[in-house]
């Protein structure tokens, strides 16, 4: 489902108002019983797991329907990155915590910064070990957490909901996209408040969970592959990946130095010795030293080109551009 009503000029004049958290409740498919789990807790511990398991199986042919939709706002994120905005998730209890989770392992995966890909969960950071669920059923806490980013047009910012209904973030999408930000959501019921609230609404409808209404279950699970589709999808097509390497990787610690160090052995058929020279010449940087092996420069010129292809590996190899 994609929307395409333009946004309101202030969130106050909007005619949308988040769900009130007692309507409808049991209405929603992620809050009704799952036939498959009948009768649950008399099962063995075999029966419990290959019950889940079954359920989880369904998960992925959910996420493929929305295929389309997942596609818009990967391109869209990587427009507002390319831009120099931001994306911005936003979500509560299990969804903020898969936000939270994507957001956190981008600057090590593709070296950005904290501030490119960032998250905001209701009831702060101290909700992610330490439920705060009730702060969830507050609009002015919304609007409040995001108007602290101060959204603009050049942002992404994405809601996440497996109901599509919670308060907290439906207000926070509309209030982000009444200041000229683009918005998506990520939710697992179609219809829903927070659908109509973004331009583009990815639903990935997974069914009744195991146990009803624990969406931290399936619901989740197809978050968090979604999450992972569109920032990996996004940095991919910011050219931060070359073939399927992860070329931006952060080498901070052991193992993401050798990480890099056997990216570079693969994408340029050379030694570890080789490679480990390259890097240390490169100042550590893979993006520089595959640039280097790959268009035979040095690292001045490698910097350069990688500086005028905005990063992009691809792009700053196959550069033809003479330097006056």
């Amino acid at each position: 489902m994609v929307t395409m009503t333009p946004p309101q000029a202030d969130i106050k004049s909007s005619n949308h108002r988040p769900a009130n958290p007692a309507t409808n409740l049991h209405d929603l498919m992620t809050e009704s019983p799952n036939d498959a789990s009948q009768g649950f807790d008399t099962k063995s511990a075999l029966e419990i797991a290959r019950i889940i398991n079954h359920e989880d199986s369904k998960v992925a042919a959910a996420v493929k329907k929305a295929l389309p939709e997942i596609a818009l706002v990967i391109d869209s994120v990587a427009r507002s990155l390319r831009e120099g905005g931001r994306l911005i998730y936003i979500g509560a209890g299990s969804s903020g915590r898969i936000a939270s989770l994507d957001a956190c392992e981008c600057p090590p995966y593709f070296s950005t910064t904290p501030q490119t890909v960032q998250y905001i969960m209701a009831g702060g950071p101290k909700a992610l070990a330490s439920p705060v669920e009730v702060n969830e059923d507050s609009e002015e806490l919304g609007q409040r957490d995001i108007a602290r980013r101060r959204p603009t047009r050049k942002d992404m910012i994405i809601g996440l909901s497996a109901s599509g209904r919670t308060p907290y973030v439906v207000a926070a999408i509309a209030y982000a996209r009444a200041r000229g930000a683009k918005t998506a959501c990520i939710t697992c019921n179609h219809d829903t408040p927070l659908a109509a609230a973004a331009d583009i609404a990815i639903v990935a409808d997974v069914g009744p969970e195991v146990i009803s209404g624990s969406t931290r279950m399936k619901a989740a699970t197809a978050q968090k592959m979604i999450t992972n589709m569109i920032t990996t999808g996004a940095m991919t097509r910011l050219g931060y990946v070359y073939e399927n390497l992860m070329v931006n990787v952060h080498m901070q610690n052991s193992k993401l130095v050798e990480r890099g160090i056997g990216i570079l052995m693969r994408a340029c058929h050379i030694g570890r010795d080789k490679a480990v020279d390259v890097i240390k010449s490169a100042g550590r940087s893979v993006p520089v030293a595959l640039v280097m092996l790959k268009a035979g420069v040095d690292k001045p010129e490698a910097v350069r080109r990688l500086a005028r292809s905005d990063g992009n590996v691809r792009l700053a190899i196959e550069d033809t551009t003479m330097d006056l």
